[in-house]
């Protein structure tokens, strides 16, 4: 479908980390799995869920982006990274705590550059500043990340 209202895409995201924290809680109870590797999908699958609930918060009635997520978008591609990110889980490595990380960067990433697209394409400053922060949101996430995972590997 073409024409998309930011919900659409909020609502999306939010289930994409579902799926996430689903795909590292699975691989972190999987019997073989390295005891710094199976913390570190823990950790993820936690993050994930984080994600995912801040997404749904802005869901909620009463949201004060309510306004924004109601704004509907043209958008030819139909959300120009999904396809990408849908097959980020299914090579999820997880031989090693870098394997895991790279994976999850790399989604992370790729939703930060879906929110600054939208943000380039906004229709509005209140559109704009909505996945802006999003973006913001999500480069941040990748340094806590980074930084946490770094530290699991340097135990």
């Amino acid at each position: 479908m073409r024409f998309h209202q930011v919900k659409e895409l909020v609502d999306w995201a939010a289930g994409y980390h579902r799926r996430l924290a689903e795909q590292y809680t699975a691989l972190a109870g999987g019997g073989d799995v390295d005891e710094r590797v199976r913390m570190a999908l823990e950790y993820l699958a936690e993050r994930e869920r984080k994600q995912e609930s801040d997404l749904v918060g802005y869901l909620d009635d009463g949201s004060d982006h309510s306004q924004v997520l109601d704004t509907w978008f043209d958008d030819p591609a139909d959300f120009p990274h999904p396809p990408v990110l849908e097959r980020l889980p299914e090579g999820l490595g997880s031989d090693s705590v870098q394997d895991v990380l790279a994976t999850a960067l790399t989604a992370h990433r790729t939703l930060q550059d879906l929110y600054a697209h939208r943000a380039e394409l906004a229709g509005g400053r209140d559109e704009t500043a909505f996945f802006e922060a999003l973006a913001a949101g999500h480069d941040a996430e990748v340094r806590r990340i980074a930084r946490d995972i770094q530290r699991l590997e340097d135990y």
